[in-house]
Order: C-alpha cells, then sequence, then structure tokens
C-alpha cells in the first residue's frame, strides 16, 4: 500500500510538472521576444489576421529552438546524458540543468533589471557575484529585459512602415479624398516593399542575432 501511494504521488507530481512546461518555455528562453516582434511585425504590416496566431507561435516556437539549441546540447551533454546512465541522481541532474539556463538569462538580461529585481527580493546579503543571485530573481528580471529589447525591436519595425501611411495619409488629404481610408491604399505598398526587402528574412536575422 505504501509502495502503491507512493507511486501515485510520483506520478501526481510528475503530472502537475508538466503543466509548468509551457511557462518554462515562455519565461526562461527567448520564445517571448521572437513572438512579440512578430506580432508587431503583422500589425504594422496592417494585416491583423496573416499570418495567423497559430503560424506565428509555430515560427516562435521553432526559431526559439534554433536559437536555444547551444543551450539544450549543454543541458543533454551535463545533465540528461548522465542522469541516463546514473551517474547523478535526480537532484544533481535539475542542479546541472539550471546552470546553462542561468548562463543563457544573464547574457540577455540587463543589469539595471537585475538589480531592480534584487532590491525588491529585499535579501539580508546583497549578491556579489552571478552565482549568488537567486533564480527566482533572475528570471523575473530577464522576463523584463525580454519585454524591453522586443518593444525596442517593434519600434525600429514600424519606423519605415509608418512613413508610408503618413506619406499616404498626407497624399489623399492633400487631394480632397477624405472619405477614402488610407489604409486602403498603404497596405498593398507596405506589402510590396516587405516583400522588395526580404522582411521575413531580415527580420528572422536581427531576432537571431540580437541572442547572441
Amino acid at each position: 500500500m505504501r509502495g502503491d501511494g507512493g507511486n501515485a504521488v510520483q506520478i501526481l507530481l510528475l503530472i502537475g510538472g508538466l503543466t509548468l512546461v509551457p511557462a518554462l518555455l515562455f519565461c526562461v528562453t527567448g520564445f517571448t521576444r521572437i513572438l512579440i516582434v512578430l506580432g508587431f511585425i503583422r500589425t504594422a504590416i496592417g494585416t491583423p489576421t496573416a499570418p495567423p496566431n497559430q503560424v506565428l507561435v509555430g515560427i516562435a516556437l521553432f526559431l526559439t529552438l534554433f536559437v536555444m539549441a547551444p543551450t539544450f546540447n549543454t543541458i543533454k551533454d551535463t545533465a540528461w546524458d548522465p542522469l541516463q546512465a546514473h551517474k547523478i541522481d535526480t537532484q544533481q541532474a535539475i542542479k546541472r540543468a539550471e546552470e546553462p539556463l542561468r548562463d543563457f538569462m544573464f547574457r540577455q538580461t540587463r543589469d539595471s533589471d537585475l538589480a531592480l529585481f534584487v532590491r525588491l527580493a529585499r535579501t539580508r546579503e546583497q549578491p556579489r557575484t552571478h552565482a549568488d543571485i537567486r533564480t527566482t530573481v533572475l528570471i523575473p528580471a530577464f522576463i523584463v529585459s525580454e519585454l524591453k529589447t522586443a518593444f525596442q525591436i517593434g519600434f525600429l519595425i514600424f519606423l519605415p512602415f509608418f512613413v508610408i501611411d503618413l506619406i499616404v495619409a498626407s497624399t489623399l488629404m492633400s487631394m480632397g479624398m477624405i472619405m477614402l481610408p488610407p489604409v486602403f491604399i498603404s497596405l498593398p505598398f507596405k506589402i510590396l516593399l516587405f516583400v522588395l526587402v526580404d522582411g521575413w528574412g531580415l527580420v528572422t536575422e536581427s531576432l537571431v542575432r540580437s541572442f547572441h
């Protein structure tokens, strides 16, 4: 009975842990930055339903796997493989898997955001090195930094499309065509511009390089 009860508890904990996988994907990888930037592109062009949300999430997911591949490979080599070989226990594997993720988050987190959450944590002893900073402090600082970076990239994406909208609106006003919505005229020009400059390729390259 005790063994059955222990197995039931382990299964329950495993199922509960699986529900945290999406949150971990959003919070400790580059998924948030990539998805927000892709959403900015769609909004800037003026096509709120193209590409659909499912397509954007799929693109963001596989770009995240591409960006995080070195980190995931390190986790596999240092934590997963030794665990499967029974060279380390589960706690040691979790500890080893945590280090590559922490290194990735530290590289992407601004010092100002890190200092903010260190102050908010109100720890008795101020951390002197990255090793002294708890993961529970690092993750929210990383998320805030990712949001800032995503919005900065989104602002740069909006600028050329805003110029096109401004030119079209000014031209229609000067011609007295007030009743014609400018978006009907500017939308084809924005799509044409995005295609001619290979917009998806440029944005993808910029996103990947932003993590390095």
